[in-house]
């Protein structure tokens, strides 16, 4: 495919190392190429900046592509794209139900006190004391806030519910996250 500044390209470019899955896509919109997507976040900043996107299908005809991406807008509550080289319906119905992925590089900078969840999972959490409380594995969003999942310090996943701590991701209980330490600082006990 070429790229948009016109030179020649393979169609498939490497894979990205730092690749996340951050949305699929839905469905053809329109007759002219377009697809809906639905972004795994609120918000679809990373979409919007990155020009090309990974796609997966692990469906009947597994595999993997990259596109070229010459359009992205917002559409009533939804997304829809434009890429190189899909230019009509039938095109675009064949990328229906494929993971959508970006570099993590492709990333906006999150502004101070913002994080990315895929940023905090994997962090350890430590009280107030040093006491190790395990290790952050996924996030609840509750409407107002988010809510640490935390994995006790040993525990194998999968865990059932009753064996992971819980604690709100919240000034009054978070001091610190330290991203380069791979830590976050809380003000909870070990017997919470």
């Amino acid at each position: 495919m070429p790229e948009q500044d016109g030179a020649a390209a393979p169609f498939f470019h490497a894979w990205p190392a730092d690749a996340i899955e951050v949305g699929r896509i839905l469905d053809a919109w329109g007759v002219k190429g377009w697809f809906k997507v639905q972004a795994y976040s609120g918000h679809g900043d990373a979409l919007f900046n990155a020009k090309r996107w990974s796609l997966r299908s692990s469906g009947p005809k597994p595999g993997q592509r990259q596109i070229t991406i010459t359009s992205v807008r917002e559409h009533g509550e939804g997304i829809v794209a434009k890429a190189e080289g899909i230019d009509d319906r039938n095109t675009a119905e064949q990328l229906r139900g494929w993971e959508l992925h970006l570099s993590r590089s492709e990333f906006p900078k999150a502004g101070d006190g913002e994080y990315y969840w895929v940023d905090l999972i994997g962090l350890d959490v430590v009280n107030r004391d040093g006491a190790a409380l395990g290790r952050v594995i996924g996030l609840i969003d509750t409407g107002p806030h988010c809510v640490f999942r935390i994995a006790p310090v040993g525990a194998a996943e999968p865990l059932k519910p009753d064996q992971e701590r819980l604690i709100p991701f919240v000034g009054a209980f978070v001091d610190e996250v330290d991203l380069t330490a791979r830590l976050i600082k809380v003000d909870w006990g070990l017997d919470y």
